[in-house]
């Protein structure tokens, strides 16, 4: 088997086997093939596209370049979630303890963020004592007794798909659905789950634009899932402007805790009740989205949501004391507000512009080598839709910076990211669309 005749074969719109491809993905990871080949293959799947079966195959190669985590031994069915990314994502910090409150296991391995703010894992980080390394055998006996874990990720977790992934960014073939959609599962894949729940943003704060766009991304991955025998559901949601209100790590902690006990964002709230759902009714605890979505209502309300918050946390070795006690989170050292310049309604919120100025005020990293002030970030005071008036303060900014030109430049580039005009405007959509593998259901 030649390398080239495979790039040939995908460049004249042949479909390749499972065989051809594990060659491909094998003699990748180990040093055999040069990038410039897979570089030359990436290209032609780029314009020629992949089968669903391809596609798959793909997905099966990467998770198998690596190590794979065996969930067996954790009683229940094992439910992923999965975000492609947008700015103020505190999803998981509040699906973890909730659906594990419901009775459905979440084993869960994230990584650290590059960007806008840190990873789920910098974010646990924030809590004193938290420890994010576990070794298998303590992480499934975490969930086991406690019905939740959260670890960082195994450096040797699919070790071709980084690779393939790092030179995609160089070789301008990020954007193709096929090869998207295999790195996300192929993680998912070798992390164990036994069902994925797929969150796929779309809008200014995401990687996908339009919706025609996102469903087929949610589309590629719930038949990867299907193919593979996982049982895989995508939502489609909004990232028009953030989700919620916080964007930081500390911050982010503290809406998460908010969002469980009843008084989080609206938008916040809703997205995790709908994913929560989704993952009950995977995870064989609820009948139906309707049922699961009431159930996890009532985990909130009754104070339990928040309980099981506090056990996870304890369990990992974390201080819970500042669940009742918020000022014991990590603080920037310095806060100011960003104030409306006219009157009127909210009408945009450029969600990647405003997750830039996090990261600029010490919340993400501009580079891997960056450090994250976990105190620094943004909370938003306004949402699109609503009224403000000239000199109301729209958002706070939190950072430990004392440089004031830096300062006003990223005020300016927040001020610029924020549209306000007389006419009134509605808020955008946070749900489009769920795929299953029944179809797509247009919300």
């Amino acid at each position: 088997m030649r390398t080239v005749d495979l790039i040939q074969k995908k460049r004249d719109g042949g479909e390749l086997t499972a065989e051809e491809i594990s060659f491909l993905i094998q003699g990748y990871a180990e040093g055999r093939i040069p990038d410039y080949q897979i570089a030359a293959w990436s290209m032609a799947v780029f314009f020629q596209g992949m089968t669903a079966r391809e596609t798959a195959e793909l997905t099966l190669a990467m998770a198998r370049s690596g190590d794979q985590m065996d969930l067996g031994s954790i009683r229940g069915v094992k439910v992923d979630k999965h975000s492609t990314g947008g700015v103020g994502d505190t999803t998981t910090l509040i699906l973890a303890p909730l659906v594990a409150a419901a009775g459905v296991p979440v084993a869960k391995m994230s990584g650290r963020g590059l960007g806008h703010t840190g990873g789920t894992i910098d974010k646990l980080e924030s809590i004193t004592g938290f420890q994010v390394e576990q070794n298998r055998e303590d992480f499934i006996d975490l969930v086991n007794k406690h019905g939740v874990a959260v670890i960082s990720q195994s450096g040797n977790i699919t070790p071709a798909d980084k690779q393939l992934y790092a030179l995609r960014d160089v070789t301008a073939t990020v954007n193709s659905i096929p090869l998207i959609a295999s790195s996300v599962m192929s993680k998912k894949i070798a992390s164990g789950a036994d069902a994925i729940v797929l969150d796929v943003k779309i809008g200014s704060g995401a990687f996908m634009k339009t919706i025609e766009d996102a469903i087929r991304l949610a589309q590629a991955m719930v038949d990867i899932g299907t193919e593979v025998g996982r049982e895989t559901v995508a939502v489609i949601t909004g990232m028009e402007q953030p989700l919620g209100r916080a964007i930081g790590n500390a911050l982010e902690i503290r809406e998460a805790m908010d969002t469980l006990r009843g008084q989080g964002p609206a938008d916040l709230t809703e997205l995790c009740l709908l994913l929560g759902a989704h993952m009950l009714v995977l995870g064989q605890a609820a009948l139906t989205v309707e049922e699961g979505y009431e159930e996890l209502q009532r985990l909130i309300e009754n104070g339990y949501a928040l309980k099981k918050f506090k056990e996870f946390v304890a369990a990992q070795g974390g201080t819970p004391s500042f669940i009742d006690q918020p000022g014991l989170l990590p603080s920037a050292g310095h806060s100011f507000t960003v104030t409306a310049p006219a009157s009127g309604f909210v009408h945009r919120l450029e969600a990647e512009e405003i997750g830039i100025c996090a990261m600029m005020l010490g919340a993400g990293r501009e580079t891997k080598q960056s450090a994250i002030d976990l105190g620094a970030g943004i909370v938003l005071l306004a949402k699109i839709g609503d009224v403000v008036e000239a000199g109301q303060p729209i958002a706070e900014l939190h950072t430990s910076l004392t440089d004031s030109s830096v300062l006003e430049r990223i005020r300016e580039r927040l001020l610029a990211a924020v549209t306000i005009a007389p006419e009134p405007a509605s808020a955008p959509p946070l749900i489009y669309a769920i795929v299953t593998k029944d179809g797509v259901k247009r919300v």
